[in-house]
């Protein structure tokens, strides 16, 4: 057995270390002294800037001199291009983001394109794929939702208009040097984004739970993390300020993020790259459609073609889900179509995807790096299956 563990190089996670942005960005960054004014950092921050206002105060208050950038949805390679142009004309030593998973991979493209330059040299499937040679501006990540992990992957998905379809730059490089991790900051979170990121979230301990690419580390980071996920996510989107429950949920994102850039995902993120870069569909949204059903069919596929062990992982995966050790491998499907009901999960064609996409759609999701992951290859025909009952 072989395998190899990659992470941010200091993980802070606890209520209220937010605070210690300022701080902590000093030590990661070796500023000493009185040298804090000299370092200008790009702080990128979502859409709401005023979630991010502690993190500018213990910034400014440590001495840092900020340029901000806000990013209103998620980050395209247009937007990436313009963003490195900023960073480069402030002259920024550092790239801090305070935010989402889209703020987030903004962040971290930007930290790598700020010295590498042209987005496509880099990107996967449609540019030319090179490794980076160099490494990144320091990077810290804060994420104040609870769903992609970002803050602890190698890689920043950026959407690319020209072919419709949301691919990664990847490398060890790109790992931050800090992730701060803090519930508070998930309080404020609305019931639909709760939904939405939490079964994200969820989604990214489930895959590689049963992925091709699991690993005994990724294992006891995803085991905790679907039963932590699975018991609070109603709870925090009924009760937005139950901090026990918005803790579990920054747990299973963290854990996420740390199984999936060690292990490896499946079909649900195969789809959900090109579904997300041809509509206007939020990346969480997608894979809480997609997951139960992509359960089901990968169970069939699993007890017609796979190996004895892979059946064994679905029917666990239905016990940590449920909380019965006695539940069938069937129920972990049932159990997280009846939690995106639960929490209003809409169907796919809410976002325009219809019939007629469903061909193409599916071409791309074979070709999509996460795929490969999957715990068995899939058929065209069980790909189709799947979209077709998303819609």
């Amino acid at each position: 057995m072989i395998f190899e563990v990659a992470t941010a190089g200091r993980i802070v996670f606890g209520d209220g270390v937010a605070a210690r942005l300022g701080e902590l960005a000093r030590q990661v960054l070796e500023v000493r002294g009185g040298d804090a004014g000299a370092i200008p950092v790009l702080l990128v921050t979502g859409r709401d800037g005023a979630r991010a206002a502690s993190a500018l105060g213990s910034l400014t208050a440590a001495g840092f001199a900020v340029t901000g950038l806000s990013v209103a949805g998620e980050p395209t390679t247009a937007v990436a291009i313009e963003a490195v142009a900023r960073a480069r004309a402030a002259g920024v030593c550092a790239v801090i983001a305070v935010g989402g998973g889209s703020a987030l991979d903004l962040g971290k493209a930007v930290a790598a394109l700020a010295v590498h330059g042209d987005p496509f040299d880099h990107l996967e499937v449609v540019g030319r794929g090179l490794p980076l040679v160099r490494d990144p501006l320091p990077f810290i990540a804060v994420p104040t939702t609870a769903g992609t992990g970002s803050e602890v992957t190698r890689n920043a998905v950026l959407a690319d208009p020209a072919t419709g379809v949301k691919v990664s730059i990847r490398s060890e490089r790109m790992l931050p040097r800090l992730a701060l991790v803090d519930p508070l900051l998930t309080l404020s979170v609305p019931p639909a984004i709760t939904a939405a990121t939490g079964l994200d979230a969820l989604t990214q301990v489930i895959e590689p739970f049963v992925s091709s690419g699991a690993t005994p580390f990724s294992d006891g980071l995803a085991r905790e993390g679907i039963v932590r996920g699975a018991r609070s996510l109603r709870v925090a989107f009924a009760h937005g300020d139950d901090l026990d429950a918005r803790r579990d949920l920054a747990i299973t994102s963290l854990f996420g993020g740390l199984c999936l850039a060690n292990a490896k995902l499946g079909v649900v993120h195969g789809f959900a790259a090109p579904i997300g870069g041809a509509f206007a569909a939020p990346h969480g949204a997608i894979c809480a459609r997609i997951l139960p059903i992509a359960l089901a069919v990968n169970l069939r596929a699993v007890r017609a073609r796979g190996a004895p062990s892979q059946l064994a992982r679905f029917q666990e995966l239905a016990g940590l889900l449920t909380g019965r050790a006695d539940a069938p491998a069937e129920d972990a499907a049932a159990f997280t179509a009846e939690l995106a009901r639960d929490l209003g999960i809409p169907p796919l064609g809410t976002y325009g995807v219809a019939a007629r996409d469903v061909a193409g759609l599916v071409e791309k999701c074979q070709r999509a790096s996460s795929t490969r992951g999957n715990p068995v290859p899939l058929e065209p025909a069980e790909l189709t299956s799947i979209l077709e009952a998303a819609l």
